[in-house]
């Protein structure tokens, strides 16, 4: 459905994107993973039509969209990371004005309101002004302008950023019923590595310009099948504890939490004894050393070296 060949995006002399290859099929929903910095926004701008590549080109459904955007842009919905709504509005004034700007008119752009305000749930609220809705109301309404002309293609900006669990919660079954019900193709980025475990039938993962993988999930996760992680667990983690981790010989790559210490390491390899020695040489009382088997984010931090949070 969407094809980008060899994007690359430079500013200046530096590579926001470089040589990018991404394949997205219809009725998928995709996920698109990085740390800050990495070139999600500046490739979803460029496979959104608003920015041209420095380098390849972007095909929809076979025809470029750097000749014609307007194939594109017809059946397309973006949800920004930004909020982008007119906050001294109601719900329903929003919807009115850009549904105009998708040339919906008269009955059918009632027709359409009323259905993305079911399908947000905020039918009850469409007559109050958007400034004194919630962070996770507004997130809604955000995704609903992109919903009005039915868009067979939706791409989500991190669209839970900075919202309650609950309303995260609405939104992610929101876009399940979207893909399964009415077979949109999704393309989803988040900061959430447990959301895009959820949606994600496949996923690519970027970091400084690059695409460094893609995938299934399972398939991603079999990039550390040959390694374990040690989840190390105290009331407090000293940067003592952790620069002595830092510095093993055999540790593969660390992620520290407030109170957690999670580390990789070859699967052969028994860490249980240097465990202990370092907590109690940084006068640590551990509450819990389990093992697991390699996540999805433990993938991520083996391969960028950093946190999806960073």
């Amino acid at each position: 459905m969407l094809e980008l060949v060899n994007i690359s995006k430079r500013f200046k002399q530096k590579y926001a994107v470089k040589s990018m290859n991404m394949l997205i099929e219809r009725g998928e929903i995709v996920g698109l993973l990085g740390p800050n910095g990495a070139g999600k926004s500046t490739a979803i701008s460029i496979m959104s039509s608003l920015v041209e590549p420095t380098e390849g080109d972007v095909y929809f459904k076979g025809q470029s969209i750097l000749k014609k955007p307007e194939s594109l842009r017809k059946v397309a919905g973006i949800v920004p990371q930004e909020i982008a709504l007119y906050t001294d509005l109601t719900a329903e004034e929003n919807l009115q004005f850009f549904g105009r700007i998708y040339h919906l008119k008269g009955a059918k752009l009632k027709e359409r309101m009323d259905d993305v305000l079911e399908t947000i749930g905020l039918t009850d609220r469409r007559k109050e002004v958007v400034k004194k809705f919630s962070g996770g109301m507004k997130r809604r309404l955000n995704i609903g302008v992109a919903l009005l002309h039915e868009p067979e293609l939706l791409i989500m900006d991190e669209p839970t950023v900075g919202i309650d669990a609950q309303s995260r919660n609405y939104i992610l079954e929101t876009v399940r019923r979207l893909n399964e019900e009415k077979n949109v193709t999704i393309l989803y980025t988040s900061h959430y590595m447990e959301e895009v475990e959820y949606l994600c039938d496949r996923i690519y993962i970027m970091d400084q310009g690059n695409l460094i993988a893609a995938g299934t999930k399972e398939e991603i996760k079999r990039i550390l099948s040959g390694e374990k992680t040690i989840v190390i667990k105290a009331d407090r983690i000293t940067e003592s504890f952790i620069n002595e981790f830092k510095t093993h010989p055999l540790i593969n790559g660390m992620n520290v939490e407030e109170k957690q210490v999670s580390i990789m390491v070859a699967k052969e390899v028994n860490m249980f004894a240097d465990i202990i020695k370092l907590a109690d040489k940084a006068s640590l009382e551990l509450n819990s050393v389990n093992v697991k088997t390699p996540t999805l984010e433990d993938v991520f931090l083996h391969l960028t070296g950093r946190a999806l949070r960073d």
